[in-house]
């Protein structure tokens, strides 16, 4: 299977170190990429709930899929989210290819793209941080149980569900958080002249072109990788949502002797303890 070659492509919400993450399916999607630009726009290594006792060899992959595209050649942004905040005491580092910070700014073809994780926007963050971990933990928890459920399913020959899309999409607070969400990231990149804005945080994928008397952009977002299975990528002047399907990657080989097995473990648990 041959590498398709992209400008930029923006993955967010991996969540590297929950069981949620589907990191067996992002290392088969990265390994079938060749991109320019990668952009990590966030909540990447899941700091609030990483544990020493859980940390599976595919998402060390994942990260020592990244480490080797870097050395052949493609730049990493690494923009940080609530989840990595603690990663915010190291922005503005560089190394080589790599790059940590908390906002992007890019000039795309002539046009000005905005990048940053979104949670700015979420009002539990800046009031009840406790709430919004208590949460997450609840998500994860309710990704387990889906999970179990879905492979119930399976044997009994049905399709796969979402439980917590299925709350999302019934909760009203949950609809006005999100409508409200993209409609701050729309009005500030309108306000500021951006002719692209690029978030996450919120796991919905989505590609918007908005005009108001004010002006235009198109707002996006990457989705994520615990049940959208998602990414933005740019290519030839165009923006594209891709969603990753398994049964696309049949052929790809599962091995992965082309990375380098060194143990990052221990950076990440100096970093959180």
């Amino acid at each position: 299977m041959s590498k398709r070659k992209l400008k930029i492509c923006v993955i967010s919400d991996i969540h590297l170190g929950t069981y949620g993450c589907r990191a067996k399916s992002l290392n088969k999607y990265l390994k079938s990429i060749d991109p320019k630009i990668l952009i990590l726009n966030g909540d990447i290594i899941d700091m609030w709930q990483f544990s020493k006792h859980y940390w599976p060899e595919s998402h060390m992959k994942v990260l020592q899929r990244i480490t080797k595209m870097m050395s052949e050649g493609t730049q990493v942004y690494y923009l940080t989210g609530n989840h990595d905040e603690m990663l915010r005491k190291f922005t503005d580092f560089k190394m080589g290819k790599f790059e940590l910070l908390n906002k992007l700014v890019l000039t795309i073809d002539g046009k000005q793209a905005w990048f940053f994780h979104g949670d700015v926007f979420d009002i539990t963050m800046k009031g009840s941080k406790w709430l919004a971990k208590l949460g997450s933990a609840g998500y994860d928890f309710l990704i387990l149980i889906n999970h179990v459920g879905n492979w119930i399913s399976k044997l009994v020959g049905r399709g796969p569900i979402s439980l917590s899309k299925k709350i999302k999409n019934s909760v009203k607070s949950a609809i006005k958080f999100i409508d409200d969400f993209e409609q701050t990231a729309i009005d500030i990149a309108i306000e500021k002249k951006y002719d692209y804005v690029i978030c996450g945080h919120i796991h919905q994928p989505t590609v918007r072109n908005i005009t108001t008397s004010k002006g235009h952009t198109c707002y996006l977002n990457s989705g994520d990788w615990i049940e959208n299975c998602s990414s933005l990528e740019y290519n030839k002047g165009e923006w594209k949502l891709y969603h990753f399907k398994e049964d696309e990657y049949t052929t790809l080989p599962d091995e992965d002797e082309d990375l380098d097995h060194t143990n990052l473990h221990h950076v990440f648990e100096n970093i959180v303890m």
